[in-house]
Order: structure tokens, then C-alpha cells, then sequence
């Protein structure tokens, strides 16, 4: 695996990986790598010829109240992860390398942006879409992979490479892979971490009040009620705090107050102590 910390080493590895016509799979991340994201690279295996993985902790998506500093950084375990699986190329550039002097640049994409994750943290989602676009032309992969635990940033960054026109990836090249989970349902996240092992038994709660609101929905309960019973059961599960629970459009994120058939996704973000977890699910 090479690893590389400058865009001019960076061009020099891809142009080396795509000799003899050779594709390339993008990997993003942020580091603090676990099974989920060890998916996603398998994935990436499977679609592409040679998989690249990026390392950044990407101030820039880090609000003024979130503390940047605690972001676990773990480069020495995260790269021998990688190595294991096969990994071409680690891109793990340096904030001055991503943003240097003078860097004046911001990607915004409205309409899915906003509400959900977009309301509690401001600005977070313009930070994601322009760190995601700058990698995007410095690595020029065929594919793109995301978790779809991030089912809104996935929508980010795919409203974004559709309306800059983006050829690697094309849109149609940026794929979703399903939330990898731990026995108990609860998603895999770097933030699982900072639970106790009482609030990580409490969390467990959550994948279950969502498959319980998404079995009432199916069953003919009116969305308005279901959402508020779901909250109810976190609120009395543990939980601190309930930021969201929405019915959405799948693609638009668009609350929807019934089913049509279109699909759909059910999206939670709870607060529990101080750690605040996501998690979504097609309904």
C-alpha cells in the first residue's frame, strides 16, 4: 500500500494505478476505521480494479460547539487495517495540504442540506460537499462508496456531483452500502465509543424503536403518532434527548406525512449522555 500526504505525490500514485486502463475506487473517510467501514472498502474491492482510501479530519464540518481536538486519530492502526485489506493507496493529507493559504472556496448544496442533521448542525453539510468534491478531483476515481448510515450526506454528495456535472465519479457511480450493525441492531459509528456500558445496552433501543415504528407504518398507523411514539420509547429507554424523528422521501428528504409506494426512509438522531447518534432505515 502507498501512502501519501501531497496532492503532487497523490497525482503520481493514481497515474501509476490506472496504468494499462486499470479502474479506481474511492474510499472517504475520516479515520477511527471500524467493521463499517472495512465494508465499504471490501465493496469498493469488488467494483474496481484498485481501491484508494483517504484519511482527513475535516474541520471545516466541525461546528463551533464540537470539539475537533477529541476526534479520535488513530493513523498507525487505521493504516494497517488497510494494508490487511488489500488497500493501492492511502491518501491522508495534512489540513494545510486540503486548505492552504489563501483557500477561499465553499461548496453549499441547498434543499437536502437542510433539516435533520443540516438544522442541528449549521454549516456541517457545506463542509462535507466541499471537502468530498475536492476529493473527488484530486483522487478522479470510477466509483465512490459511502455508508448509508449517513443516508442525508449520502443525498449531500449526490445532489452535489449531479449539479457540478462531476465525470469521476459520475453520480450514477456513487454507492450506498448498507449500515453495517452490530448482534444487537445498533449501528457501527466511531461515536459507540464514547458510551458507557449502560448507555451502549440503552442504545440498543434505538434500531429497535425504529423497526417497531416501521412495522406500526406498515400496518396502517398514521405517520403523525408513530414518530411521537418512537420518541417516547427512546425518551423512556434512556435517552436524553430527541433531535429528530422523521418520515422522509428517500431522495428528495422531503417529511412525508403518509406512504405513497415512493421510497422512504425513517431517520433518528437521539442523544444519549453525551454522545448524539444517528441511524436510518428504508420503510
Amino acid at each position: 500500500m502507498q501512502t501519501v500526504t501531497t496532492r503532487e505525490m497523490l497525482r503520481t500514485a493514481v497515474v501509476g494505478l490506472r496504468a494499462e486502463g486499470r479502474t479506481l475506487a474511492l474510499v472517504p473517510t475520516m479515520g477511527a476505521l471500524h467493521e463499517g467501514h472495512l465494508t465499504l472498502v471490501r465493496e469498493a474491492k469488488s467494483r474496481a480494479d484498485s481501491v484508494a482510501v483517504s484519511i482527513f479530519v475535516n474541520p471545516t464540518q466541525f461546528g463551533p460547539n464540537e470539539d475537533l481536538d477529541a476526534y479520535p486519530r488513530r493513523m498507525e492502526e487505521d493504516s494497517a487495517l488497510l494494508e490487511k485489506e488489500g488497500v493501492a493507496l492511502l491518501w491522508a493529507p495534512t489540513v494545510t495540504e486540503m486548505y492552504p493559504d489563501g483557500y477561499a472556496t465553499n461548496v453549499s448544496v441547498s434543499g437536502v442540506s437542510e433539516g435533520l442533521c443540516g438544522a442541528a448542525r449549521p454549516g456541517h453539510f457545506d463542509g462535507v460537499a466541499t471537502v468530498v468534491c475536492k476529493l473527488f478531483n484530486q483522487v478522479r476515481p470510477d466509483v465512490a462508496l459511502f455508508g448509508e448510515k449517513d443516508w442525508q450526506q449520502l443525498a449531500v454528495i449526490r445532489r452535489m456531483a449531479a449539479d457540478l456535472d462531476l465525470v469521476r465519479p459520475h453520480v450514477s457511480a456513487i454507492h450506498g452500502v448498507p449500515t453495517v450493525r452490530e448482534a444487537d441492531g445498533l449501528a457501527l459509528s466511531s461515536r459507540n465509543q464514547y458510551l458507557s456500558p449502560e448507555q451502549r445496552q440503552q442504545a440498543a433501543e434505538l434500531p429497535q424503536a425504529m423497526r417497531d415504528a416501521i412495522a406500526a407504518l406498515h400496518s396502517g398507523s398514521a405517520v403523525a403518532p408513530t414518530l411521537a411514539a418512537l420518541e417516547a420509547h427512546l425518551l423512556q429507554a434512556g435517552f436524553a434527548s430527541v433531535d429528530y424523528a422523521t418520515l422522509a422521501d428517500a431522495a428528495s428528504l422531503v417529511p412525508l406525512d403518509s406512504l405513497s409506494g415512493a421510497p422512504a426512509r425513517l431517520l433518528v438522531a437521539a442523544r444519549i449522555g453525551g454522545t448524539r447518534l444517528i441511524d436510518n432505515m428504508a420503510v
